[in-house]
């Protein structure tokens, strides 16, 4: 009996922790993209968010947060959303270090954003918190469909050691 529920519990520990890491790939509107390895699957609690991932370094003092969002063709443009993007920092554009930068990949024109310097975090509506020291690294990729919306945010250093598996993970979905 006790090797019975010993390896009922380890089958259940392996299923539980397969579907804890998420899937491998995603899609989001037409583009399918490779999750990092390293990076956790986060269930979506907003039907505005169509994929979370979670970002951790052992020398963070907190994750980093990934998130895609998807509006169909009513997006709001571009670079409507890399200012708000921008905006979401205490201080002005000039002292957030910005970059802006668009490339194309395939079919697909992606607009990679990054910014560093105190970053208001929140939930539109309510007052937001400001952390300073956090870095926000975004890529809108234009689709045939409408613009997915890909914002990593998180402690400076943390986006900073991010930005190549960001990149790979974005350009992934595009070839």
């Amino acid at each position: 009996m006790k090797l019975i529920c010993s390896t009922l519990f380890a089958s259940f520990a392996l299923v539980f922790a397969a579907s804890a890491a998420g899937p491998e790939t995603f899609k989001v509107s037409e583009f399918t993209f490779k999750r990092p390895a390293s990076w956790e699957w986060v269930e979506v609690q907003s039907q505005m968010r169509k994929a979370q991932l979670k970002v951790t370094a052992k020398d963070a003092k907190e994750p980093g947060e990934v998130v895609f969002f998807f509006f169909g063709p009513q997006s709001g443009g571009t670079k409507a959303n890399v200012d708000r993007w921008l905006g979401q920092f205490e201080e002005g554009r000039d002292k957030i270090n910005a970059k802006i930068e668009e490339k194309k990949i395939g079919k697909a024109v992606v607009t990679y954003v990054s910014a560093e310097g105190t970053y208001k975090s929140g939930v539109p509506g309510t007052p937001p918190t400001p952390k300073p020291g956090f870095a926000l690294l975004g890529a809108i990729v234009e689709g045939q469909d409408g613009s997915i919306f890909i914002r990593l945010t998180g402690p400076a250093a943390l986006a900073k050691g991010a930005r190549g598996d960001f990149e790979q993970m974005v350009e992934s979905g595009l070839k």
